[in-house]
């Protein structure tokens, strides 16, 4: 009886996880559309994609500063980031919580 709680609550844990790194993805590929037009920075969107994107950018650009010719390569680390915590943390507590 208790283990199923603990196993339900791990996998409601791990699925939380896992729409939250989702909609991060998401924003972080609007993110890099917006880089390709001139959007209207008073626009409220645009100005919440900055402002939850850029402090990890602005983390990733500090410690790695790629720049290939111009290309941002910043989001591409973010998502390859984002995949891993995907495969590895919510598909262990997956597991775990199968085996509660």
């Amino acid at each position: 009886m208790i283990g199923d709680v603990g196993g339900n609550f791990l996998a409601a844990v791990a699925q939380v996880v896992n729409i939250a790194l989702t909609i991060y993805m998401w924003v972080i590929i609007a993110r890099a559309v917006l880089s390709w037009v001139n959007p209207d920075p008073h626009n409220t969107i645009v100005q919440i994609i900055y402002r939850a994107t850029e402090p990890v950018l602005y983390w990733i650009r500090k410690r790695l500063p790629l720049n290939l010719g111009g290309l941002d390569v910043s989001p591409i680390i973010i998502l390859l980031a984002i995949y891993f915590l995907k495969i590895f943390v919510v598909q262990s507590l997956f597991d775990i919580s199968r085996r509660i």
